[in-house]
């Protein structure tokens, strides 16, 4: 249900100091960009209604390296707090905006290997009044972001208040997650040996 992509917003966490990275990752080089970069890229090509960044540790920094003028950015100022209060700040900006959409996707920045198309296909799952969930698998059973979230959550997702992030929500509405496996081993990068291995296997001199 491609139709539906143009009324729903993507929130793209990046909030987080990098403590293990000891940098911050946000502006890592990622081929011709940045991790925050090749995010909003990928992001952008789902076209969505609304498209939401979420900062927090150096945003000054990563802001004014940010060029993209059709974005939102929003400073969370609790960033320390967890991954909980960057989704449920952003929501909460959603409710209070007139902006209305029918569901979010909430993907982080330092997962480069997720494409365009498997955003696209997490999205082409929704349909409106389902109340669904679409997760992306990680296998055994859990789920995890990028993962879409019906509006009938908003409320749910703006009383996150930890690093948990949305995955007690998951747990809670289990029976509705759809989960989908993307193409490609998803990780994260938590640390330079995460970054540079992975750097090096995508982008060989």
């Amino acid at each position: 249900m491609i139709a539906s992509q143009s009324n729903i917003a993507i929130i793209i966490l990046a909030a987080g100091a990098s403590k293990r990275m000891g940098k911050p990752k946000q502006l890592l080089k990622w081929g011709d960009d940045t991790l925050i970069g090749h995010a909003i890229k990928i992001a952008s090509k789902v076209n969505p209604k609304k498209l939401i960044v979420v900062l927090g540790a150096h945003f000054e920094l990563i802001n004014q390296n940010i060029e993209n003028s059709e974005i939102t950015i929003l400073n969370n100022t609790h960033w320390e707090k967890g991954l909980g209060t960057s989704i449920a700040f952003a929501i909460k900006h959603l409710q209070n905006s007139k902006s209305k959409v029918d569901g979010i996707l909430i993907i982080l920045c330092d997962q480069p290997l997720i494409t365009a198309d498997f955003l696209k296909s997490l999205v082409s799952k929704f349909k409106p009044n389902e109340n669904k969930i679409i997760a992306t698998s990680y296998g055994g059973g859990k789920y995890g972001v990028p993962a879409f979230f019906d509006k009938v959550y908003f409320d749910d997702l703006s009383m996150l208040h930890d690093d948990q992030g949305a995955k007690d929500i998951l747990i809670k509405y289990q029976d509705q997650v759809l989960g989908l496996l993307p193409p490609e081993k998803n990780m994260d990068l938590d640390t330079n040996e995460d970054y540079i291995n992975l750097y090096q296997s995508n982008f060989k001199k």
